[in-house]
């Protein structure tokens, strides 16, 4: 009995740590952007192309992070996306804690069950084309 209360104990505790720590990597992330800069952007309404997609837009931008910049926390939930990293090494921290690093060449995606952000540790500028299905705020 006392070996599976012991059990009990360590599993209950190190979920319990587990959990601090994913509130810690959130609280710990940036909520505002630096160093952000938006280029081109080209946008398709997608209502008239696609039913059941009013209000909804596919999206293309390009986004440059500078040298000790990144791009605050946010989350995916109602905006997939797709990431072509063109220049530069980024570091994407996930609401998990979990890291992981990017360069140009590399490519990734989001979905709605991705919160994360992007930080530019290098000397030069991460550039990256940023694909998503948008839906504007009204």
């Amino acid at each position: 009995m006392k070996s599976i209360v012991a059990f009990f104990s360590i599993v209950l505790a190190l979920g319990f740590g587990w959990g601090i720590s994913l509130a810690n990597a959130q609280d710990a992330a940036p909520k505002e952007n630096k160093g952000l800069k938006t280029g081109k952007t080209e946008i398709v309404e997608l209502g008239p192309e696609i039913a059941g997609m009013d209000g909804r837009q596919l999206r293309m931008r390009v986004l440059t992070i500078e040298p000790g910049g990144h791009i605050g926390l946010h989350s995916h939930k109602d905006r997939p996306s797709v990431a072509y990293f063109l220049q530069g090494s980024d570091t994407v921290t996930y609401a998990d804690g979990s890291q992981k690093h990017f360069k140009a060449g590399d490519i990734t995606s989001a979905n709605k069950g991705t919160t994360h952000w992007h930080r530019n540790d290098g000397k030069e500028p991460v550039v990256l084309l940023i694909t998503d299905i948008y839906h504007p705020k009204k």
